[in-house]
């Protein structure tokens, strides 16, 4: 008779279970607007999601520094999210560019520092299917110095660089990368804002015009490569800084809030551009504030 129970409770513990998964499917799919063109499609969607969320789920009943959480992502496989948003192309980057490193003072600097605080650093915005993260990242940067001159945050078109810094070595939606964005903007003489020239989610023909312009650069300056206090300096001393990130993991992919670290992460396999707007540390753990 124990045994009967027990196999019954199992059997109902199964089925509240799946009951549960399929209710959370449906919601999650109306959140984020998504329909599938066949059956088989959306078979094949729910796998990968049901996949994603079982291991969601391990990593939080886990002790860790940070937790995941369900997206818009959570039914594509990691190979697919990163074909498709991360759009670092390191290619035709100069190699002598030590005459563009950034000098730094050694005075002191603060111990913890957030300058979307201080007004520096404009709204997040969703880049979409597209890899554009090299465009987000260059404006971020230079959003925060013309606040720094003008003393008005203005954001930026990334939609200006995507459509038109293919002669400066970007590939619009398929990647590109900060200096060559920096570059166009100075060759250019300016770069339209957000309001005047918005972002698609997709590349398009230039559409840029001096009407529109809201922000202009002269020069840009290197840091030493993976390099984290003359980072520390330059975030400190000059303001949210284009950095590139190794993003291929799915923890990464998944992150929800805390302090992202992973152990298999290379940073020699860099391939997403993030803008970091600050830093501090959290019970003996330095992390970075990074807008992505």
């Amino acid at each position: 008779t124990m045994v009967c129970i027990l196999f019954i409770a199992l059997l109902l513990s199964e089925g509240y279970c799946k009951m549960n998964m399929d209710q959370y499917w449906l919601s999650w799919k109306t959140k984020f607007n998504k329909t599938y063109n066949s059956i088989g499609e959306e078979m094949f969607r729910r796998y990968i999601w049901q996949q994603n969320v079982v291991d969601v789920m391990k990593h939080n009943k886990e002790q860790h520094s940070f937790t995941m959480g369900t997206n818009h992502l959570s039914d594509m496989t990691e190979e697919e999210i990163n074909a498709q948003l991360n759009g670092l192309r390191m290619e035709n980057i100069p190699l002598d560019m030590n005459k563009n490193l950034l000098e730094l003072s050694d005075s002191p600097i603060p111990d913890r520092l957030d300058w979307t605080e201080k007004g520096l650093v404009s709204p997040v915005q969703n880049q979409g299917m597209c890899g554009s993260c090299w465009a987000f990242s260059a404006v971020g940067a230079l959003e925060a110095q013309m606040k720094k001159k003008t003393r008005q945050l203005v954001p930026l078109s990334a939609q200006n660089l995507v459509d038109c810094s293919v002669t400066e070595g970007n590939h619009g939606c398929k990647g590109g990368f900060m200096t060559n964005a920096f570059s166009y903007i100075i060759h250019n003489k300016g770069i339209d804002s957000d309001a005047f020239y918005p972002y698609q989610h997709r590349e398009g023909l230039c559409r840029y015009s001096p009407k529109g312009r809201a922000g202009s650069c002269s020069s840009f300056r290197m840091l030493p490569h993976a390099n984290e206090s003359v980072l520390l300096s330059a975030v400190a001393q000059i303001g949210p800084v284009s950095v590139g990130v190794n993003a291929k993991l799915a923890s990464f992919h998944r992150y929800r809030s805390g302090i992202y670290t992973d152990p298999l992460c290379d940073p020699r396999r860099v391939n997403h551009a993030v803008l970091v707007v600050g830093y501090g540390t959290e019970r003996g753990q330095d992390y970075w504030l990074v807008k992505n």
